[in-house]
């Protein structure tokens, strides 16, 4: 019993040197709070709601002998290490912020290692989570029947878990924001109508939605362009609910979805929309998606295509190289998910019968999106928790803190690309300027009241 005693004292006393040691350096907003309580701040003007927590000298003995993202992650799921005093975005984005101004002296690895000490024979603590895709998860060599696993692992979660982070139409893509003070409401508001209008629906037009998430733009272009929308999934709890919303909603007549691989969809449609599916497709996919959209369609057909992407590397072989944070997100949120870049995009698009009219950048809106996610996530994190489980929750929110943070370094990008059926020998369909799109600026908010 002496030695333990007398070991968890030198511990507790290494981790308060070592985290004093590196204060200066990080010139953190928050604190470190050890298993015994005890704070240390991470700087001079500490927030005394922020802090970070382990668990247990044993967190700290297993990152020493597996100090890798995986192992970071499992911890956090757990709850061995956690953040408190604000949602994990916030949290994080003190930290960073606050270290712009560094003060004192680079810590070598020797003084660290040698402050680590005292944890080298500490028992490591386990860490395994069961919240994981148990088959294949990067997706590129998927049979096209295997989309389904993927795409329910994530979205047939729960309807109502998705509802506490969401806004009230359930539109779980970038919303777009006019102004700085938008809700989330009316930036997705903004988002549904933008998207309208790009596409130019008019009444009477069919209309397909590809991946068309909770419903939130097949309602706003039946209810409001007066089109007869048409939606495809492979989530049965998507279809479930736009079926109970479009009765509810008196659309039922203008609405239809169905549960359907691309693939595999037949008939002829005037405009189509695909917003944020696009990064379940595979990049190997891409090519045969684009030229099964363009059958689709009619002449001078509109598609409006909205994705995630990454910066464009050398070539493709080094671009779809993973690194383990993007193997963890498809591990655990997005299994089969592959993000291509921009370029890609455009020339998949133009050798698949596409003339592409307009590229825009919503890097900014997916920012704030995700942080508003986060946030909201956050507040409800109890009712989250008893829905799908403390690990999904807790997963999530770093999901969703860490997407807003990537696409706040430019790690990740997002563009909404208008194309057009090209017909040969002919002109464009598309008026000569954009002006009609942004005439009326307070559209959107004649649509919300």
């Amino acid at each position: 019993m002496f030695g333990r005693q007398t070991r968890a004292a030198r511990q507790l006393e290494a981790a308060r040197a070592l985290i004093k040691r590196l204060a200066p350096r990080l010139n953190g907003r928050a604190s470190i709070q050890l298993w015994d309580g005890s704070k240390i701040p991470l700087g001079t003007a500490t927030d005394p709601n922020l802090c970070v927590s382990f668990s247990g000298p044993e967190v700290i003995a297993s990152m020493l002998r597996r100090p890798t993202p995986a192992n970071l992650l499992r911890h956090f799921a757990r709850g061995h290490i956690d953040f408190h005093g604000a949602d994990l975005h916030t949290v994080i984005q003190s930290l960073r912020d606050s270290a712009i101004e560094r003060q004192g002296t680079p810590v070598g690895k020797l003084e660290v290692i040698r402050a680590l000490m005292p944890f080298l024979f500490q028992s490591s603590s386990a860490a395994t989570i069961d919240h994981e895709f148990k088959g294949e998860v990067t997706g590129r060599a998927r049979k096209q029947i295997e989309n389904v696993d993927f795409v329910q692992f994530h979205y047939d979660l729960s309807n109502e878990f998705y509802e506490l982070f969401l806004d009230e139409r359930m539109v779980y893509t970038c919303g777009y924001f006019t102004a700085d003070d938008n809700t989330l409401d009316q930036a997705q508001l903004n988002k549904l109508d933008i998207t309208c209008r790009k596409l130019r629906l008019r009444p009477g037009e069919r209309f397909l939605d590809i991946g068309f998430g909770w419903g939130g733009l097949l309602f706003h272009a039946a209810r409001h362009y007066g089109v007869q929308a048409h939606g495809i999934t492979l989530s049965q709890n998507q279809k479930a609910y736009v079926d109970r919303k479009s009765h509810e909603l008196g659309l039922a007549d203008r609405v239809t979805v169905e549960v359907c691989d691309y693939a595999d969809l037949q008939g002829q449609y005037d405009k189509v929309a695909s917003i944020c599916m696009y990064e379940h497709v595979g990049i190997s996919n891409i090519p045969s998606f684009m030229k099964k959209v363009n059958s689709l369609m009619s002449p001078h057909g509109l598609f409006l295509l909205q994705g995630i992407t990454r910066p464009g590397k050398a070539n493709m072989k080094q671009f779809r190289r993973l690194n383990p944070e993007r193997r963890l997100l498809a591990k655990h949120i997005f299994p089969g998910a592959e993000l291509d870049h921009l370029g890609h995009m455009i020339q998949s698009m133009e050798s698949g019968g596409f003339e592409v009219s307009d590229v825009e950048g919503w890097r900014n809106h997916y920012i704030r999106t995700c942080a508003m996610w986060c946030r909201r996530l956050y507040d409800r994190r109890e009712e989250a928790s008893r829905l799908v489980g403390e690990e999904a929750c807790r997963l999530y929110q770093l999901y969703l803190a860490g997407c807003s943070l990537a696409f706040q370094n430019g790690g990740a990008r997002l563009y909404q690309v208008l194309a057009e059926k090209h017909v040969r020998r002919t002109g464009s369909s598309l008026p000569l300027t954009r002006s009609e799109l942004y005439a009326d600026d307070d559209e959107a908010q004649r649509l919300a009241g």
